[in-house]
């Protein structure tokens, strides 16, 4: 059970990577074409579709850092065995620098639903609620990429609610020392 953990916490880290690149992005200025709100300004029952915080450049920058998280696992890790025993993809494989980039965009897009459901019950970019509906959207906010990221993998991996729980677990707590670490470095305007 711990190696499954492991093998899971191992297959999803290169996401923190992305998340890491899109933080120093923000920080940094990079690619500031592409801070265009997906969501082009449209709105829906007139409000935002997505907010001004869904942009190009996170998808773009989020891609790109997950494609160089398993460039990584595949040119550095994969040369130890204690690393090998974690592998459920083939990283000898070129093709899993591709995967990254796919994971990676999917992850950001996949942030996008529930960004849609926060601006239609009027709760602002990066703001909170208050309540069970506060605890219900701060955990989503965490892991809410988890599905799009899951629908590329299945392509490539076996799916089981084990593994789903796991990479729940693990993105969420990671993702909760990302978050406080950008904001202590200037990359987040918020903690959370």
């Amino acid at each position: 059970m711990f190696e499954e953990f492991w093998a899971i916490s191992y297959l999803f880290s290169p996401l923190l990577v992305g998340l890491t690149v899109h933080g120093f992005s923000i920080k940094y200025g990079w690619l500031t074409s592409l801070v265009r709100p997906i969501d082009n300004g449209k709105t829906f029952r007139e409000k935002r579709i997505f907010g001004e915080n869904k942009t190009y450049r996170g998808v773009v920058m989020t891609a790109i850092g997950t494609a160089l998280g398993f460039t990584i696992q595949a040119v550095v890790l994969h040369r130890w065995e204690t690393f090998q025993k974690l592998e459920l993809l083939d990283y000898s494989s070129p093709k899993v620098v591709f995967l990254g980039l796919l994971a990676g965009a999917v992850a950001m897009l996949g942030e996008l639903p529930n960004s849609f459901i926060k601006r239609q019950i009027d709760i602002a970019p990066g703001a909170t609620t208050s309540g069970i509906l506060n605890l219900f959207f701060y955990i989503l906010d965490q892991i809410d990429y988890l599905i799009g990221v899951w629908l590329v993998f299945a392509f490539f991996v076996s799916v089981s609610f084990q593994r789903i729980i796991f990479s729940a677990v693990f993105l969420f707590f990671s993702h909760q020392i990302i978050s406080l670490l950008g904001f202590w470095l200037g990359m987040r305007k918020t903690a959370r």
